[in-house]
């Protein structure tokens, strides 16, 4: 009993001098923590809708907002490290050393960071346009600074590494105001190639969204067993192709309906 009695100012004692006060260091560093995230993101939210406000591209201010996000947030760790006594010039030391080891340890990480860089100052593509690169094409959702976002037709997300995208050759449908489809109609021997074409040119230039300056292209392709082959080219912007290839294929189909079926033919010569 006496040991017991001994003991308890000892565990009153190491309660007050290190539980406590750890235990409202903690707790302070859970609300610092939820409020600091809460700023962050009102901040975020406060930075975007000035730079949309003021125009700004919406490529560049999601990259300049992902970047402050993170800083602000290495700033509230800091912060937290600070309230268990753990001084700043302390951590920087440390991060600084960490920071030298994990670039050696994660230089495709940093690659992929300074390619982020260099696809919003060189501005290859900006958000929203239609891109095919690094095999995948699709829409741009965001650059972000490590991968950029896009999604694809089938409406599937892919994340692709900015390094990558940058290393790639990139092709950007949405520059340009026009683009042109490439499409084939096939008739049968005996058939006025030239007729045709003229009423596919009627026909093709009464499809909505179809561009009249250049204007689509109709003739000759080449001539194979089958009877003339076709070229038919109409142009249109990017955000219209798929609608415009759809209604062009059904004007080849209907122009194309009611003439012979093209087959493959073949004369033999025999010798007496």
């Amino acid at each position: 009993m006496l040991v017991a009695a001994e003991l308890l100012p000892d565990i009153s004692a190491v309660f007050q001098q290190y539980i406590i006060p750890f235990a409202w260091k903690a707790l302070g560093a859970i609300i610092l923590w939820v409020v600091g995230g809460i700023v962050i993101a009102g901040a975020g939210r406060v930075v975007r809708s000035a730079m949309t406000a003021r125009g700004i591209d919406p490529t560049f201010s999601h990259y300049l907002n992902s970047a402050l996000s993170v800083l602000l947030k290495i700033v509230l760790l800091v912060a937290i490290l600070g309230i268990f006594g753990v001084e700043s010039t302390s951590f920087a030391a440390v991060l600084a050393a960490a920071g030298v080891a994990i670039g050696m340890a994660w230089s495709g990480l940093l690659a992929n960071f300074a390619a982020g860089i260099f696809l919003v100052v060189l501005r290859p593509f900006k958000v929203g346009d239609a891109i095919s690169a690094a095999g995948v094409t699709g829409d741009v959702r965001e650059i972000g600074l490590f991968a950029t976002t896009i999604d694809t037709g089938d409406n599937v997300r892919v994340f692709i590494g900015n390094n990558k995208l940058f290393s790639d050759n990139i092709v950007n449908y949405s520059v340009n105001s026009v683009r042109r489809l490439d499409l084939r109609a096939q008739l049968a021997h005996g058939v006025d190639a030239r007729q045709v074409a003229a009423a596919l040119i009627a026909r093709i230039k009464q499809i909505p969204n179809v561009a009249q300056a250049p204007g689509p292209l109709v003739d000759i392709l080449e001539f194979n067993a089958a009877g003339t082959l076709l070229y038919v080219r109409p142009y249109c912007n990017n955000l219209h192709f798929g609608q415009v290839m759809d209604d062009t294929q059904r004007v080849i189909s209907e122009v194309t309906g009611g003439l012979p079926v093209p087959a493959p033919h073949h004369v033999e010569h025999r010798a007496n």
